[in-house]
């Protein structure tokens, strides 16, 4: 043993001993899903404690140059055939709360294994166990033990984020919930339609509960979320309380405290949401638990069933795109999404085809960088080793898992980083599958500033015409978008005689009557979707008034994969939230040629952009306006004879929301100082524009020569943006859009990446408009197009009476046949319910 006692000795400063706070992989690798119970066990690094598979440890030693690494190999014992029996411990205690790893919650199942570890030296894989330690000098025998004990002892990463997050009923009770004084300003709140009183916004909207103001939530670090106007109103009025509308049931509803920063308790909700109108007791009293609820709605409409064809027998499969994923605690949203997305060929070949290279230039910690986990997550499904039968534990009485269940793969590493700061995929809490693609292809775009995009599969243009009703003039803009929203209209169902009948015997207390599914034609949820909205508060630049406008939505390009969602939730008059019982005749195929845009059409007059004239003071001499651009010597472009008075309190509201200073100056420009519910509206519709950011140019004035912004940029703050990943010309239209300020740039780059991607990234840093002669970039976001015929592909279920609970699983077309995936249950589907999905996914036919 002297040789190795030798060579541990020369290496002992790389081996560390596990301090608090230290991430320890000991579970599965930073590449791959390898883990200790995998042939060749896992290496854990003993200075980065990162994990690596027997395939890749190799790589990272002559990579990182680390050379001992602590080998963990396990196998799974057989079960006895009764753990507890005359053993005099208690059999487990059934779960009596919602939780996990705490005092009455859920378990974390603890397999059985026999654990061999010992320390393997790189390059010569020279092993060193516990008893050759013994005989060794102690200077090296108390290093390698302490590492050894404490990467041993220490919560895997993986055991961390299983416990930490989910306790789903702690809370405590506000301390303002008591005394909690509210206003009597007559405000009564309605069930539906809330918008955010600032901006406008209809997702995550709160209600403040002492005043009644109706406000967005909190900006995420994504850029989603809301734009933070109800923190700004409690700033502003010190009322600490506030309700998320569209969270109220009979049982409670979400209660944020400002004061507290924390979601809280209010033993008053009732009273204080009665104030304003709202009735969150109108149901049926009741002791059970929402769980239990749930079981008992699911029961009586047999959806579980029908969803994850539990009155058939399954044929299991395995191979390559057949693997199934571990549910790591209400985790099948994620599973379906990715199951449906590594099937598409843009997600296969930007991550699976390059995982060779994309491990090559992985970081020096893996287990933080996107696109190492999504090629890591995308070859795992795709490669077919570890579809694989789970194994017999070797218990006689019933194997702890199905021998239909797959080994599969547990994409905790990939969770945890996708979740990493989102109030909500961060936690062990059931999410909406269609709020996660969104997210999720939002970091995608966000991680692919340059090179190819797989999310452009799904971006599409939309066309949106709105025409004046009292001038008949239109207005044509342009939005991206990737999923279609289908709205249900249930006045359409064409059971209605039987709906009605069942409704009648269930109000005449008939409890034997069995419910009856809705049955809504395709065709009426399309017509529904292409039906011309009224618009009652639209302010016209041709009659320069308010009036009535019809929208129509129609597609201005067709995108390779269409995804459409039905909008299934919603809330009933009585504010509790619930899911519409439908069946749907999607079809297998579908023609969306007759739905693409026409544009303007001929003879048809456009809605001036001509703003109305100046509101000045004839009496009053009006300075020019310098805002960031001229000087006190030139001031040519804002002219005391142009200049008009800028409501400025609306531009500031404006600018507060993000946006940038030129927009919300011409916002309260064209729509002649009107308020911000107009400018809003026309910031909306204008965000799409090229010239968005640039400076207002009143009528007469020159747009050459001096019009350009003149200011400087700071240097040091295009350095930051560019050491980003931007280029020199994406930092300086970012600097120039938010006032040369670097907080307001960042937040703006990253809020209009499409308008970033046409300015194509060449080599250096260097746009390639600025290395072609300093050519203008294309407008407009990179949208592919085509003929608008599609087939379905996949389709992703849900089963419950809300986003928030229940179960998903996705069925996906592989070679002719419909495979269901159940998390690690994979099988041929013999009755896929295409009338029950949620989401849907179609592909271009290629003509």
């Amino acid at each position: 043993m002297g040789d190795v006692s030798e060579v541990l000795m020369s290496v002992l400063s790389t081996i560390r001993v596990p301090k608090p706070g230290d991430r320890v992989h000991k579970d599965e690798c930073a590449l791959s899903f390898s883990s200790p119970e995998s042939e060749g066990g896992l290496y854990v690094c003993m200075n980065s404690f990162l994990g690596f598979g027997s395939q890749y440890v190799a790589k990272h030693h002559a990579r990182a140059g680390q050379r001992p690494y602590l080998h963990i190999t396990r196998t799974r014992k057989a079960k006895k055939e009764d753990d507890n029996s005359g053993s005099g411990h208690p059999p487990k205690k059934k779960p009596t709360r919602l939780a996990i790893g705490i005092e009455g919650g859920f378990d974390i199942d603890q397999e059985h294994y026999e654990e061999d570890v010992k320390v393997v030296i790189f390059p010569d894989r020279q092993e060193v166990t516990s008893e050759d330690l013994a005989v060794m000098p102690d200077v090296v025998k108390e290093r390698v033990s302490l590492s050894m004990t404490g990467i041993m002892a220490a919560d895997s990463v993986s055991h961390t984020l299983q416990v930490q997050q989910w306790d789903g009923e702690v809370r405590q009770e506000s301390r303002h919930a008591a005394d909690l004084k509210q206003l009597d300003n007559g405000i009564k709140i309605p069930p539906s339609g809330w918008r955010c009183e600032v901006c406008g916004l209809q997702e995550n909207i709160w209600m403040n509960l002492t005043d009644g103001k109706v406000l967005c939530g909190r900006r995420y670090f994504d850029g989603s979320g809301g734009n933070n106007h109800a923190l700004l109103h409690f700033q502003e009025t010190g009322h600490p309380l506030a309700v998320k509308l569209g969270t109220i049931t009979p049982d409670g509803a979400d209660v944020y405290s400002y004061d507290e920063d924390d979601m809280v308790l209010d033993s008053k909700l009732p009273e204080h949401l009665s104030h304003f109108g709202i009735d969150m007791m109108t149901m049926e009293k009741t002791e059970r638990t929402m769980t239990e609820l749930e079981i008992a709605v699911n029961q009586r409409v047999g959806e579980w069933e029908v969803i994850q064809e539990s009155g058939t027998t399954l044929r299991p499969l395995f191979g390559p795109g057949l693997t199934g994923m571990k549910n790591l605690g209400n985790s099948c949203y994620l599973n379906s999404v990715m199951q449906v997305l590594f099937t598409i060929p843009d997600f296969q070949s930007k991550y699976v085809c390059n995982i060779d290279k994309i491990i090559d230039e992985a970081p020096s910690d893996p287990t933080q960088d996107f696109k190492t986990q999504v090629a890591k997550l995308g070859y795992g499904l795709l490669s077919g080793e570890y579809s694989k039968p789970a194994p017999d534990p070797g218990d006689e009485n019933g194997a702890s898992e199905p021998k239909d269940y797959q080994i599969g793969i547990a994409p905790q590493m990939f969770k945890a980083l996708v979740g990493r700061g989102h109030p909500e995929f961060s936690t062990n809490r059931q999410q909406d599958a269609q709020e996660f693609l969104l997210h999720f292809i939002n970091m995608v775009e966000r991680n692919c500033r340059s090179g190819p995009n797989p999310s452009e599969a799904f971006r599409f243009l939309v066309e949106e015409r709105i025409v004046c009703q009292q001038s008949q003039k239109a207005k044509y803009t342009q939005r991206v978008d990737y999923i279609i929203q289908l709205p249900v209209p249930m006045d359409q169902a064409t059971n209605t005689d039987e709906l009605q009948e069942v409704e009648r015997r269930r109000e005449n207390g008939d409890s034997s009557v069995s419910p009856v599914r809705a049955q809504i034609p395709f065709a009426t949820c399309m017509a529904a979707l292409n039906e011309p909205e009224l618009l009652t508060d639209f302010w016209s630049s041709a009659v320069q008034a308010k009036t009535t406008a019809t929208k129509t939505t129609r597609f201005a390009s067709f995108p390779d994969h269409l995804v459409i969602q039905i909008k299934k939730f919603t809330f009933g008059l009585d504010w509790v939230p619930k899911k519409l019982d439908v069946s749907i005749d999607v079809p297998d195929t579908l023609d969306l040629s007759a739905l693409r845009a026409a544009g303007q059409q001929p003879g048809e007059e456009l809605l001036p952009e001509v703003a109305p004239p100046p509101l000045m003071t004839p009496d009053v001499e009006v300075k020019g306006i310098l805002g960031s651009h001229g000087n006190e010597e030139d001031d040519s472009l804002y002219s005391p004879l142009l200049s008009p008075v800028l409501d400025d309190s609306t531009v500031s509201q404006l600018c507060d929301m993000g946006f940038p200073l030129e927009a919300c100056r011409k916002a309260v420009y064209y729509t002649g100082n009107t308020g911000i519910d107009a400018a809003m509206n026309w910031v909306m519709g204008h965000m799409d524009d090229p010239d968005f950011s640039a400076p207002l140019v009143l009528p007469g004035c020159s747009s050459g020569g001096g019009t350009t912004p003149t200011e400087s940029i700071s240097e040091e703050h295009l350095a930051t943006i560019v050491s980003m990943g931007f280029s020199r010309d994406q930092a300086t239209k970012a600097l120039r859009a938010t006032s040369n300020t670097l907080d307001r740039a960042v937040d703006w780059i990253f809020s209009h990446l499409d308008d970033l991607e046409s300015m194509e990234v060449s080599e250096g840093g260097r746009s390639a408009a600025e290395s072609e002669g300093g050519q203008d970039p294309p407008p407009g976001p990179c949208v592919r197009d085509g003929p608008g015929k599609y087939e379905l592909f996949a389709f992703i279920s849900h089963m419950g009476t809300s986003t928030m609970c229940g179960h998903y699983v996705c069925h996906i077309k592989k070679d002719q046949q419909w495979v269901i995936f159940n998390d690690q249950k994979v099988c041929a589907s013999e009755k896929p319910p295409k009338d029950l999905g949620y989401l849907y996914f179609y592909r271009r036919v290629a003509e």
